[in-house]
């Protein structure tokens, strides 16, 4: 397929891009920036522009496209600019796609539109968190996502068999180079995160490899049929980005989640990510343990000695060989 990749020189679109290469399809990248990425197109366009957008499309002409071009991180610009930019972006983009006659449109959502870390205080329904959970934004950036998701559904209930739509919530997205030590989107390292739990306890310890999120939309790409158009997915680690089960840490630093994360012991993650591989046959590959670098799991283990005065926690044991 020719597909489109908005926000393709993203921290999530370069290996999104790649995966999408990878996999025989010709890519183009729009964005505002060159991905520099071996076998993929690139067009710098501003898609806030709803008339250029179009034109580009049309000349482009794309089977497909996957859009996540977006303002990435919540309060990073003022309320009304997060809001605006994000809905426009995704319905510009998400329709352009289909004037020119693509079949295949996927978006970008997020986890947050659950409602986790709530000023005034988040209750979950169940943990693992799937699906099924009810939507409860409490700022901008959240209540945008929930404004694609009702896009793509929107777009669904409009154009019937003939289009195939589909959103999905990648959780705290980490690239390569993350791995090795570089800054995630929040400016600390992911080593910061294992090392000190309140950082990660804001996004209930969720994470995933970029590179699994770009198989993910390959496999969507591929995979996603007409029955299922207009769906959501949770898209993450089969593990917690943790150094203790979340049984444990989780009601130490969500009070709220007590009593509804008993059951996530040893490794289990927070969100469920099932539906996913249910439907389009999708797992992740990529955890931390393996994934983390000697240098950067060097240093972890230097912070936690160096730690005294942090609470004891017991490491989650290696799983048993198969």
């Amino acid at each position: 397929m020719r597909i489109i990749v908005t926000g393709g020189a993203g921290r999530l679109g370069r290996s999104v891009a790649s995966a999408l290469a990878q996999a025989g399809h010709e890519v183009v990248s729009v964005d505002r920036a060159d991905p520099g990425l071996p076998g993929v197109e690139c067009r710098v366009a501003d898609l806030l522009d709803h008339d250029a957008t179009h034109e580009l499309f049309a000349t482009l002409r794309p089977d497909a496209v996957v859009h996540l071009a977006a303002i990435a991180v919540p309060f990073s610009a003022p309320e009304h600019v997060i809001l605006a930019t994000n809905q426009t972006l995704a319905f510009t983009a998400l329709t352009a796609g289909i004037a020119a006659g693509a079949t295949r449109l996927l978006a970008a959502s997020s986890p947050t539109v659950i409602g986790y870390g709530a000023p005034h205080g988040w209750t979950p329904e169940a943990l693992p968190i799937t699906e099924e959970h009810r939507v409860a934004p409490w700022n901008a950036y959240a209540l945008s996502k929930v404004a694609i998701e009702s896009t793509v559904a929107m777009l669904a209930r409009a154009h019937g068999d003939a289009v195939v739509t589909g959103a999905f919530r990648p959780c705290f997205v980490v690239s390569p180079e993350e791995w090795e030590g570089a800054p995630t989107q929040q400016g600390h390292t992911i080593v910061d995160r294992l090392a000190h739990p309140a950082l990660a306890a804001v996004s209930l310890y969720n994470y995933v490899d970029a590179r699994d999120a770009g198989r993910f939309v390959a496999a969507w790409i591929d995979r996603a049929e007409a029955r299922h158009s207009g769906e959501v997915y949770f898209v993450g680690a089969d593990d917690a980005l943790a150094l203790a089960p979340l049984s444990t840490l989780l009601p130490a630093q969500v009070p709220s989640a007590a009593g509804f994360a008993d059951g996530l012991v040893d490794r289990a993650a927070a969100f469920s990510s099932a539906k996913a591989t249910a439907h389009l046959g999708w797992r992740p590959e990529h955890d931390w343990r393996s994934a983390l670098s000697p240098a950067e799991a060097s240093r972890l283990t230097d912070l936690l000695a160096a730690d005294t005065g942090r609470p004891t926690i017991t490491p989650v044991p290696a799983p048993a060989p198969r």
